[in-house]
Order: C-alpha cells, then sequence, then structure tokens
C-alpha cells in the first residue's frame, strides 16, 4: 500500500510525459518537425534552349539573385552531363546543385559498370520527370525548372521540366521571364528557318535574345553561358559577356509634373 504523498511510477519505464511521444528505441529523442522550404533563396533568371540541324544549344547568363539583389555573378547554371547531353536550369541555385550532384553520380556509375551504355538525353529528361514530382508529392519540391538537350540516335532532343512535374518537349524552349519575352523570338526564328538554323545561327539567336532580356528583365545579367551538343561532343563556352548600347537612356526625360 502506498503512501498518499509517494509519487507514482510511469505507466511503463521510460514512458512519455502526458501530451508527448513515446521514444522508440534506435531514434532521436527530439521531436523535430520536419522542415521544407517554402520559397527559394538564391535564384538564376532564364534558360533558352533551341534545336538547329544537327545539334541543341542553350543558353543562361551567370547571375544568381538574392531576392531582388544582384548577389552572385559567377553562378554556372549549364553543365554537360556527358558527351551526348547537355542540361541547364532556372530557379533555386542550391537545388541545382543538388540535382548536379546526383547525375555526375549516376553519370560515374554507368562509366564505372563499362557496359558501352550511357545516359541519353530522353533517359534524364524521364528521370527528372519522376524525381521533381516525386519531391513535389512530398510537398518538398525542388524550385527548379530544368531543360535537357542532346543528340538520340543522330535526332536533336530539347525537353522541359518544372518543379511539380509537368513537362514537354520542343525545338524551342525558354524559363521563367524569357517565356514570355524570348519565346516568341526564337519560335519565329525557327519557323522561317524552317527547322534548318546553323549552329552560328542558333548562337546568335540565342545571344540577341539575352541581350533583349537583359534590357527587360530585373534579374539579368550580362554575362553568360553557351552550350551546344553536336555529334562531335557538347562543349560548355564561356562566360561572355553581353554587347549592349544603353544611349536611349539619354532620351529619356524625367520631368516634375506641376500642381
Amino acid at each position: 500500500m502506498r503512501c498518499v504523498g509517494e509519487i507514482s511510477r510511469p505507466l511503463w519505464q521510460n514512458g512519455p510525459s502526458p501530451g508527448q511521444v513515446y521514444n522508440f528505441p534506435s531514434t532521436s529523442s527530439n521531436n523535430r518537425l520536419a522542415t521544407r522550404s517554402m520559397n527559394p533563396i538564391t535564384t538564376g533568371t532564364s534558360v533558352l534552349g533551341i534545336a538547329f540541324d544537327g545539334g541543341v544549344a542553350l543558353a543562361a547568363d551567370t547571375l544568381g539573385s538574392y531576392g531582388s539583389l544582384a548577389r552572385f555573378r559567377q553562378c554556372r547554371r549549364l553543365m554537360k552531363v556527358n558527351s551526348s547531353v547537355i542540361m541547364g536550369a532556372s530557379g533555386d541555385y542550391a537545388d541545382f546543385q543538388f540535382l548536379s550532384e546526383v547525375i555526375e553520380n549516376k553519370v560515374i556509375e554507368e562509366e564505372c559498370a563499362d557496359d558501352g551504355q550511357n545516359l541519353k538525353p530522353k533517359a534524364l529528361y524521364c528521370w527528372l520527370t519522376r524525381v521533381l514530382y516525386n519531391r513535389r508529392s512530398k510537398f518538398d519540391p525542388l524550385w527548379n525548372t530544368c531543360v535537357v538537350g542532346g543528340l538520340q540516335d543522330g535526332e536533336p532532343f530539347l525537353g522541359f521540366v518544372d518543379k511539380i512535374g509537368t513537362a514537354f518537349a520542343n525545338p524551342h524552349i525558354a524559363t521563367g521571364y524569357g517565356a514570355y519575352i524570348a519565346l516568341p523570338l526564337l519560335r519565329d526564328a525557327y519557323e522561317k528557318a524552317k527547322g534548318k538554323l546553323s549552329e552560328q545561327e542558333a548562337k546568335n539567336l540565342l545571344v540577341d535574345c539575352l541581350r533583349v532580356l537583359y534590357y527587360r528583365d530585373a534579374r539579368a545579367f550580362h554575362k553568360y553561358d553557351i552550350a551546344v551538343v553536336t555529334k562531335d561532343g557538347a562543349t560548355v563556352e564561356g562566360p561572355f559577356e553581353l554587347d549592349t548600347n544603353w544611349d536611349v537612356g539619354l532620351l529619356v526625360k524625367i520631368g516634375r509634373a506641376h500642381v
């Protein structure tokens, strides 16, 4: 018979206090809530892509914006996956670095297998749709819009995947603000050439679009990279600098309205 003042033991040894959760073996005693990325932090703007006769070209500037601050100016957002695949991404730069590391590990594993098989652009494109949709379904998305380009069976391929897994393939693609300003320029030039742009024409077209974006997009930058994949392999070139002209600013007069 216990005394009235004696403190009763818990219902079971090491049991939880009222309102708490039981700590099972091999688990942390800190009951931390799962965290989610509610907003991207350091971001990159538009990625442009176009298919030309015999290959694919991508272009993106090198600015990493911290909110509205042009904070980081050497964020390279284009990558060479292998000799036949290139990729670029807009959105959160940290998430792009994570994806890049995972893809690089996949490429290394395939090279170690030494079975004559390499990652192809359509395979990477399909894999990205599954990964991004999976993360979206967990309410923890990777805040990126990816563009995959390459050659498969001798034919150019260009694919688009956004952070919720929406995907499509098209010979001309633009992400971010470029989808509103640059994409009409890409589509017009591609249709006029009937899909037979040369490599140099495709590069010049991408540079012209980047110049327009630099004039109009507050998150764009005048330094950029260009990635190209052809039958001879894949390359990422840059950074280059846009040739811009701001003389029109001298014609703008800001006056004060008289009341």
